[in-house]
């Protein structure tokens, strides 16, 4: 046996499996185990390279610094500035594409918006995707910027990859986002950005083409002789491009669609629009929108129509679902005719599926051309069509989320029936629930659905304000997107009062109060339902008046102000049952037994948490009532009947781990190690405590009370040299949750079927 100086190992028949160490074994042994995790592949999200002319000196600077840096052992960090359309990006996809064969690690792609309507890109929201690229799951993500980028440097601290982050606003926004270890980074901006240089960035800006480049580039689009033979009109042409490498490939396209056409006709062309188009300008770019107003002129009928309707869109990228609900069956023949003409730029690379965007500048130019073009009537449907194309989309999504929820009606009385509505694609893929296909579509389309939600007065239909965010709800406490829970709700609720609709005031009050608690405003929050408790009562509604008890107790509760949360607990806890919702009461009797646990009344949390757990078993809450049968068994240990409180806790956490509930899980084994100390088991208990800080870890919740009092616990357990906590716990902690698959915590614990 192991351990024992003169054992002897004999072994005879044939083993299966892992290495076995024993004394003596006799007959065929089969050991099986878990399988290993698969490592998550490499991340490529670089898009694909574009030609660039005349570039050489640039890419030869990013490979002097980038060797500088390597032989000093330093990460490679450079900026590339210059006006829209320079081809800052082209360069920087040029020279991170020829790095891949170094840097097997994988590459990372981020548009940091520095134009985008909706405003630059939150790094905390790059950060995650940047996490979740590199294999971490969704619920192990951290809720704050700090731990965010903590998280991402270790984990490329000894990872040979490349980033890109594009269209970057400013160096404040970029720091976050920039890797460990010696990795290279390469940012795009219209602005220059001499902080990075601080950071040890290699600041570059790029000048517009020289007049010979831009020809050659010229040359490269037409690829039919017309430079050689006009080589005047040529040079003539590029010169009225501004040696933009983008207004260069659009009077090509146009040129090249046309193969009879001599250059000079384009000169003389966009000469006589110059004047015209001086209105138009951005940072001096008179050209380029003669150069766009031209190709828009060459355009289809349905396309043109399209391009001034995309225009008017208020995020940065669509699908083609969005283009058919503008254009019905014309649509994806308009979407090819702008995608040829290099009107759109094609996403799909990037990011899967038919996906377009606008690069700025032309997209600024459809919008104009929609506002001359178009008739008022045409922009006001176009709006109206778009807000509603993402509401009917979003309560789609809603539904296969959460069926049968109590939502907000949802108006399409404004010229837009559902049924015109083109649906989005959001079928599951291979080992992936249908919830989990639609909150990914809710995640992937969510700048759309908050630009809409931002413009939704300008659009006409200031209701979809509140409409959609009360169809977003499923996704913000799944998904922790805290940002845009906050802000939705704020214009959900501004547009409400606005309006003079009670009801959604009080379910954006609610809603978004629940939003405060999450993110630790409790103040805030206790405010806002306070003020929705007001409003339910102004209306006469009884229900949503006691349902505001609860929500307020948990406000208070989590202020410290124990006493007012019982009271509020035990007042819902009255009249919530009297007014129907049995389970709403459930929870603030479940409310009130954790309000008695934490002041010692053991007795009492008894009483409620058991009472709480068979009206929730009956109501089908298996979840909720896990948690008070775990409440019931931690109070009975403080009672002293450890052989009830064994039973009980070993049920809840069965149940709690099933459902991937690790918060609740944490609390649960924070029960056992305590029974364990009862029972004069310190290691034992010093086990559970270990497992339910790696729990607390993995949630995002190691800073919360319980796990500061799990910590406390476990230090005054352990020997006076290993007092210092473990990386890992002795036991194995169970699985993560997998990301999407049922309610959160949060929306597990709201207190009634609605808000």
């Amino acid at each position: 046996m192991r351990g024992h100086e003169h054992s002897v190992n004999e072994l005879s028949g044939t083993v299966h499996g892992f290495v076995v160490q024993a004394s003596s074994v006799h007959g065929g042994i089969h050991v099986s185990g878990p399988a290993a995790p698969e490592e998550t592949p490499p991340p490529w999200q670089l898009p694909p390279a574009v030609r660039i002319t005349d570039r050489a000196d640039a890419l030869r600077a990013l490979e002097v610094h980038r060797n500088r840096a390597s032989a000093e052992g330093h990460p490679t960090l450079a900026a590339v500035s210059g006006l829209g359309g320079v081809g800052k990006t082209a360069v920087a996809l040029a020279w991170l594409h020829a790095l891949r064969p170094d840097f097997p690690g994988g590459q990372l792609y981020a548009d940091l918006g520095a134009q985008a309507p909706e405003g630059p890109a939150d790094p905390g929201e790059v950060v995650a995707r940047f996490l979740r690229a590199l294999g971490v799951p969704v619920g192990q993500v951290p809720s704050t910027l700090g731990e965010r980028v903590a998280l991402y440097r270790s984990l490329t601290a000894d990872r040979r990859l490349v980033v890109l982050l594009d269209d970057a606003a400013t160096a404040a926004q970029v720091r976050p986002l920039l890797p460990a270890g010696r990795c290279v980074t390469a940012v795009t901006s219209r602005r220059r950005m001499p902080g990075l240089s601080l950071d040890g960035g290699h600041v570059i800006h790029l000048e517009p083409l020289s007049a010979d480049a831009a020809v050659e580039l010229l040359d490269a689009t037409l690829a039919d002789g017309r430079v050689a033979a006009q080589p005047e009109e040529a040079r003539a042409l590029v010169l009225l491009c501004a040696g933009l490498p983008l207004a260069v490939r659009i009077a090509g396209a146009r040129l090249a669609a046309r193969p009879k056409q001599g250059i000079t006709s384009m000169v003389r062309a966009l000469s006589e629009e110059r004047e015209r188009l001086e209105a138009l300008a951005i940072e001096g770019d008179h050209d380029v929108r003669a150069a766009l107003d031209l190709s828009y002129r060459g355009l289809p009928p349905a396309a043109a129509r399209l391009y001034r309707l995309l225009g008017l869109h208020p995020g940065r990228e669509f699908g083609v679902p969005l283009a058919r609900t503008l254009s019905g069956g014309e649509a994806v023949e308009a979407l090819d005719a702008l995608h040829d003409a290099n009107l759109l730029v094609d996403v799909a690379e990037e990011t899967g599926g038919e996906r377009y965007r606008f690069h700025d500048l032309v997209r600024l130019h459809a919008a104009e051309r929609a506002a001359r073009d178009g008739s008022a009537e045409e922009r006001t449907t176009a709006l109206l069509r778009i807000g509603h194309h993402y509401l009917a989309n979003a309560c789609r999504a809603e539904q296969v989320v959460e069926p049968g929820r109590d939502s907000l009606e949802r108006n399409f009385a404004r010229g837009v029936e559902p049924g015109a509505v083109a649906a989005e694609d959001f079928a599951p893929v291979e080992g992936q629930t249908a919830a989990e296909a639609a909150l990914d579509w809710l995640e992937r389309e969510l700048p759309n659905l908050m630009a809409v939600v931002r413009h939704a007065r300008a659009m006409g239909a200031p209701e979809i304000a509140w409409q959609l965010t009360d169809a977003l709800w499923p996704l913000f406490p799944r998904r922790k997107l805290y940002r845009e829970w906050l802000e939705s709700h704020r214009e959900g609720l501004l547009t409400a009062e606005e309006e003079g609709d009670g009801e959604a005031c009080c379910r954006m009050l609610t809603s978004g109060a629940l939003g405060r608690l999450a993110t630790g405003d409790h103040a805030e929050g206790l405010a806002m339902f306070e003020r929705a408790a007001v409003s339910f009562e102004e209306r006469g509604d009884a229900l949503g008046h006691a349902r505001t008890l609860n929500y307020r107790g948990l406000a208070h509760q989590r202020l410290g102000r124990l006493d007012s949360a019982a009271e509020l607990f035990a007042r819902a806890a009255d009249a919530l049952p009297a007014l129907g919702d049995l389970r709403a009461g459930a929870l603030a009797r479940f409310n009130l037994a954790d309000v008695a646990l934490a002041e010692g009344r053991y007795e009492d949390a008894a009483v409620d948490a058991e009472a709480s757990r068979l009206v929730l078993e009956a109501a089908g809450d298996a979840y909720n009532a896990a948690r008070a049968a775990g409440l019931t068994g931690r109070a009975c240990v403080g009672l002293g009947r450890l052989d009830r409180a064994e039973a009980e806790l070993s049920a809840a956490l069965s149940a709690l781990r099933a459902q991937a509930a690790g918060f609740e899980a944490a609390r649960v084994l924070g029960g056992m190690a305590q029974l364990s100390e009862r029972r004069g088991q310190p290691h034992q208990a010093r086990q559970l405590y270990r497992e339910a800080l790696s729990l607390y870890d993995s949630v995002g919740r190691s800073g919360s009370t319980e796990a500061v009092e799990a910590e406390a616990r476990l230090g005054a357990l352990e020997p006076p040299e290993a007092r210092a906590r473990p990386e890992a716990p002795e036991a194995d902690p169970p699985p993560p949750p997998a990301p999407g698959t049922g309610p959160s915590e949060e929306e597990r614990e709201r207190g009634g079927a609605g808000t």
